[in-house]
């Protein structure tokens, strides 16, 4: 008889244990992020696929150490337990920040959550970067100002110092007012949905107003701007965006071009994409610089830019424009000989869902 006892109490552990799997894979299947369960021994009964696809679980193990240790911790604890902290997966072992959280399910086990929180990670420190750029870059101008204006209070039995000084200040202040409006743009291109707003534009008429806008400039700097658009080229987009954008690519080539010279904007069909060409016989870029020219604040000529008031966020402008319309800008230059910026538009976007 106690035989018998022994076999049915086998049995209905083993019964138990069928329906425990059977729970606990309905709970992982159904999860949107990595989840494992794992038994006393830390040996995974039932793994997601998005745990298998993010590399948690070897020969039924978990590989990070430092999931092993919240799983220990979670048993010992009455609650779930929580963990941000980085993992390193894949062959090239690249880095990526994870918030897992563990809690005992049933009495022998353990269920662990993983949820992938590099990108929020980056997001977070482009803004954190984003703030100390912004707060650098407006404390220039700013304390300027606030000098110029006591240099002006100091000197007002000098005309010509006032006069001199005042000079100096509207130029500070055109300095921040750029700044300030290009901010502005910045903000308005990130993220921005140009279907829900999109027109027809004809990409000809855009450069014709993005050349006007920088005639003051090319006048300034005796530059000549010269033109070469097909005409009749259209995609559905937002006018104003693109003509900010060209703008923005003219002024970049005129600031950086030398005085006397020839700017020229091009636009032309290639394989079905609208390409937006702007070229200039200026200084150059160093191909070590040329993946940076995109970033914001970023400057190949501080000085320059100085001088011209240029705040470093124009060429950052013209990549969200060109992404906003499913496009993208490249760059082709050499140092001393000149730069060609090329906006590249795909004519699909004509077509009317």
């Amino acid at each position: 008889m106690g035989f018998i006892s022994d076999r049915r109490a086998a049995k209905e552990v083993e019964s138990e244990f069928k329906a425990f799997q059977t729970v606990a894979s309905q709970v992982v299947d159904v999860l949107a992020t990595a989840g494992v369960v794992l038994d006393k021994y830390n040996a995974v009964v039932r793994a997601s696929p998005g745990a298998i696809q993010f590399g948690l679980v070897q020969n039924r193990r978990l590989i990070h150490g430092a999931l092993v240790q919240l799983a220990d911790q979670a048993r010992a604890s009455s609650g779930a337990v929580q963990l941000d902290t980085f993992l390193e997966t894949g062959l090239r072992r690249e880095r990526v920040w994870v918030e897992a959280r563990a809690a005992k399910f049933g009495d022998d086990y353990v269920m662990l959550l993983v949820e992938d929180r590099t990108e929020s990670k980056k997001l977070e420190e482009t803004r954190r970067d984003f703030v100390a750029n912004v707060s650098h870059e407006l404390k220039t101008p700013v304390g300027a100002i606030g000098l110029l204006a006591e240099a002006i209070q100091g000197a007002t039995d000098d005309p010509a110092m006032v006069k001199k000084f005042a000079e100096s200040m509207q130029k500070e202040s055109q300095r921040l007012a750029n700044l300030v409006q290009e901010l502005i743009q910045l903000s308005q291109v990130q993220g921005a949905k140009v279907g829900e707003n999109s027109t027809e534009v004809d990409l000809a008429t855009v450069i014709s107003d993005a050349v006007d806008r920088n005639s003051l400039v090319s006048e300034q700097r005796n530059i000549k701007i010269a033109t070469s658009a097909e005409r009749g080229i259209t995609i559905l987009g937002d006018q104003e965006m693109l003509a900010t954008a060209i703008r923005n690519l003219i002024e970049n080539a005129l600031v950086y071009s030398n005085e006397g010279s020839q700017v020229g904007v091009g636009l032309k069909v290639t394989d079905e994409v609208a390409e937006i060409s702007v070229t200039d016989s200026g200084i150059g870029i160093p191909e070590s610089e040329q993946d940076r020219i995109f970033e914001r604040f970023y400057r190949v000529d501080p000085s320059r830019s100085r001088d011209t008031g240029g705040t470093g966020l124009g060429l950052s402008i013209v990549k969200h424009v060109a992404a906003n319309h499913g496009g993208e800008v490249k760059l082709f230059s050499k140092v001393g000989v000149g730069s060609t910026f090329t906006l590249r538009l795909p004519l699909r976007n004509q077509e009317k869902e």
